[in-house]
């Protein structure tokens, strides 16, 4: 199954399209939990799955993030939660114990060269990203999570493809995708009836993250931002992430514990 939805589609267009494409199964009525739903693509499947008749918690650390989204979508649910403590996901699995767990959220990288970073700066997105990464999937094992429970982490294709200018940000994707993998192999080692997956956009630049990347990399590169963007080989966008999200989430056929590369062009299976 893919689907690979076009910027002119408009958005009841799009859940027409997945309603239509995602006979195998369904998430009316299923509870989604996304961590950092407030902003950027979490945000986006927050609102693909309250379309697609989800009952939907967004976590968020920012509360006015959270209000805004709230206003806007007022059927989701939203929890103001640091999901960097040891204790969040308790909190979360609390206010809604989900049937599908997104684990975004975390931190902008640096764009700036290596030699003019400080460790700090290096290493923010491994006590961000990573660390929410562990703390989620650490809990959904040990909690556990219900039966027929999925968890899909968003990561980064620059744990493919490595981002020079953005300090431990691709070793930190990286380390992701591979917590999904060793978080599915003890799933299957515990007879825990749950599926992980992660999803690895490129470059949105229809994103804040992809707005802060793009013209990260046009200073570094001495050119117009809009030339950088015209050189990328089919970027995604956040509803190419969404559909994505869809697609695994209601049940499409793939292999547990692999990591899914999407671009302009759709998801595909990540082959190292």
């Amino acid at each position: 199954m893919s689907f690979e939805p076009s910027d002119s589609l408009t958005n009841d267009r799009l859940v027409s399209i997945w309603t239509w494409e995602i006979k195998m199964g369904s998430l009316t009525g299923k509870n989604v939990v996304v961590i950092g739903g407030s902003r950027g693509v979490g945000r986006q499947i927050v609102q693909t799955a309250v379309d697609v008749g989800a009952n939907v918690l967004a976590v968020a650390r920012n509360s006015r993030s959270l209000d805004l989204l709230a206003s806007e979508v007022s059927s989701a649910r939203t929890l103001a939660l640091d999901a960097t403590h040891d204790d969040a996901p308790i909190t979360a699995f609390e206010a809604m114990d989900p049937d599908i767990l997104v684990i975004g959220g975390g931190c902008f990288p640096p764009v700036a060269p290596l030699h003019e970073q400080t460790w700090q700066e290096f290493a923010v997105n491994w006590e961000s990203d990573v660390k929410i990464g562990f703390n989620f999937l650490k809990a959904a094992l040990i909690r556990p999570l219900r039966p027929g429970s999925t968890v899909i982490l968003l990561s980064s294709g620059a744990g493919f493809a490595g981002s020079p200018i953005s300090g431990g940000y691709a070793g930190a994707k990286r380390t992701q995708i591979f917590m999904i993998n060793y978080s599915q192999k003890e799933a299957d080692r515990l007879g825990l009836d749950l599926r992980f997956a992660a999803l690895a956009p490129r470059i949105m630049p229809d994103s804040d993250l992809g707005r802060h990347a793009v013209a990260g990399y046009a200073r570094y590169l001495g050119m117009p931002e809009a030339d950088f963007i015209e050189g990328m080989s089919f970027p995604p966008n956040m509803s190419d992430v969404a559909a994505a999200f869809l697609e695994l989430a209601t049940g499409a056929d793939f292999a547990n514990g692999q990591a899914f590369i999407v671009s302009g062009k759709g998801m595909e299976v990540a082959n190292a």
